[in-house]
């Protein structure tokens, strides 16, 4: 028998917890508490699609399982544009394979990370504070729903779920918690 690898690890989990309700009312939860506290912020948004273009921020986005086991059962069980299909298939690692026309393709069912980053630089406070509070309380949501808990960087994440052609022999420095 082989040896699970790590990302082998990560895609079993994903897939084992996407097909549980459970999971994904709990998630759906933390969002929609999440977007209580942005809309009493009211952070500016100007829809350009720049929080997407990784490279061009200089940021990295990292997601837990469970967020990735939310987001595949969505992104499988939904339909979606062609043109969705289309950007995902010509991804390159770079950016966001979800971005369409320079917007979000996926903004209905984006990760945490996407939900609290905006690009309005008075928000950067308040936005580190609500990213702490809301991790915290996934990283309980894997203990209390038995769902192993790993924190991975998105593109990697979706490289390891979507794509053959990318891969990833190991997890970022920062993917196991």
């Amino acid at each position: 028998m082989t040896e699970m690898t790590e990302l082998d690890e990560l895609r079993s989990a994903v897939y084992r917890a996407a097909g549980r309700e459970e999971v994904r009312a709990a998630i759906q939860r933390v969002y929609s508490d999440l977007q209580t506290q942005i809309d009493a912020r009211r952070p500016l948004c100007s829809a350009s699609g720049r929080c997407c273009r990784f490279e061009e921020f200089g940021h990295r986005l990292y997601v837990t399982t469970l967020e990735l086991a939310t987001f595949m059962y969505e992104l499988e069980t939904r339909a979606w544009p062609d043109s969705l299909e289309e950007s995902r298939r010509s991804w390159d690692g770079n950016g966001c394979p979800f971005q369409v026309a320079g917007l979000c393709g996926v903004h209905a069912i984006r990760p945490f990370g996407c939900r609290i980053f905006f690009c309005d630089a008075s928000s950067t406070q308040w936005q580190q504070e609500q990213y702490e509070q809301f991790h915290s309380r996934l990283k309980l949501l894997h203990q209390s729903l038995d769902v192993p808990y790993f924190y991975v960087e998105w593109r990697q994440a979706l490289g390891a779920l979507l794509s053959p052609d990318l891969h990833f022999d190991k997890l970022t420095p920062r993917g196991l918690d």
